[in-house]
């Protein structure tokens, strides 16, 4: 199966049993001549246990293949309210955080008010969050660009260079 088929099912095969990469990579060396060793070896590279659905696997693989940090996943905050806040992924090191919001987030109410209160209380902690829909998955570049930017505004690829002054 090629990596884009196979990494979303490793990661929700990974997120559904608790395990992680490293408890595969080891059953995978008590079978070294076993068929597609090598390509379950490549893929775990790139799995992470943490996504929840196959579009967070896909935003999460897209932004590292554009070369940005790997995100943590499922990142909790208990301290902004009653109930436990989690993001898909994100950096805490630069508070930025991406968001797949699936259909879920749009039909229904509940969600959706939770969702606006979610996102104004981690933006009042001081974090940036992207959110993604399935239609902006048509265009990656849209994604890779906005995420680029926000990182590179809290210092993730070094400091900015002072503008001039003409």
């Amino acid at each position: 199966m090629p990596a884009a088929r196979s990494i979303p099912v490793l990661d929700a095969l990974l997120n559904a049993a608790g395990i992680k990469p490293a408890d595969v990579a080891a059953i995978a060396d008590e079978h070294p001549g076993a068929r597609g060793i090598r390509q379950l070896r490549a893929a775990l590279d790139l799995v992470d246990g943490g996504a929840e659905s196959p579009q967070e696997t896909k935003v999460r693989l897209l932004l590292v293949g554009a070369g940005l940090p790997r995100p943590e996943t499922q990142i909790e905050f208990r301290n902004l309210h009653p109930r436990v806040i989690r993001v898909d992924m994100g950096w805490r090191e630069w508070k930025v955080a991406v968001e797949y919001d699936g259909i879920q987030h749009w039909d229904d109410p509940e969600q959706r008010a939770w969702d606006i209160e979610r996102i104004a209380l981690l933006e009042e902690a001081g974090w940036i969050v992207i959110r993604v829909s399935a239609a902006m998955l048509r265009r990656p570049h849209v994604i890779v660009d906005r995420v680029r930017a926000r990182l590179a505004e809290r210092g993730a690829f070094g400091p900015q260079p002072a503008s001039s002054v003409a």
